[in-house]
């Protein structure tokens, strides 16, 4: 890592730490290497500068929406951070390739499954699709979840700092013997890490995954 890269990094850590206050004491649970899918809920603009800056040195990337390149700054700053570019709606094999890559040089994978930005809070349906690069990796996946940050705005037009809320849980894998082909299994493996990730937020957040019990996982099984 470069010294500008660094400055860059220590500067936006400090902006983050600014006007919020971040409670990521749980992020000693993300291990220092990968190879990990860490599967995330995103909430807005805040998430990924806050969650890169604060995971450092851990070796980490991520699949970020393509537009993000339209805007200069962003570009640069998310080509900084070798962020893989995705298109979003479309089955995209090169970024599905590039992360693939990334996993197999044992870096951490950041993957939020709704998609794209709930700017609520609250959890939307995830995505078939990122069950197909749990199954192809064949890595492990960690749910990470965050709150708070949905209320920046307001609170930045009030001169209020933002409480913002890490939680970390447990390590899982992908049980053997799953059909990934069938879209239904695909959606099932999909929802099983949503809900996981529902558990790590308070109730009122879980959104479409409302209902988290869970006597056994079908789909998913933790790594001891």
């Amino acid at each position: 890592m470069t010294f500008a890269t660094r400055m860059i990094n220590g500067t936006i850590r400090g902006v983050t730490r600014t006007i919020c206050r971040v409670d990521a004491d749980e992020l000693y649970k993300v291990p220092q290497r990968g190879p990990l899918i860490l599967a995330v809920n995103h909430v807005n603009f805040l998430d990924a500068p806050l969650l890169y800056t604060h995971l450092l040195p851990r070796p980490i990337t991520a699949l970020v929406k393509k537009e993000t390149w339209d805007n200069l700054f962003l570009g640069a700053l998310f080509s900084m951070w070798k962020a893989i570019p995705i298109r979003r709606g479309e089955v995209d094999l090169t970024a599905f390739k590039l992360a693939k890559e990334a996993l197999a040089e044992r870096q951490i994978l950041v993957v939020a499954p709704e998609g794209t930005r709930s700017k609520t809070g609250y959890l939307q349906r995830g995505k078939p699709g990122f069950s197909l690069l749990a199954s192809e990796s064949r890595s492990p996946i960690q749910p990470m979840a965050f709150y708070g940050g949905e209320l920046i705005w307001d609170n930045m037009q009030h001169l209020v700092r933002t409480d913002f809320h890490v939680h970390v849980g447990g390590i899982y894998r992908l049980k053997s013997g799953i059909d990934i082909r069938d879209r239904q299994v695909r959606q099932g493996v999909t929802d099983e890490v949503m809900r996981l990730i529902a558990a790590l937020l308070p109730e009122k957040y879980r959104g479409e995954y409302g209902n988290i019990k869970m006597e056994s996982l079908e789909y998913l099984e933790p790594v001891s």
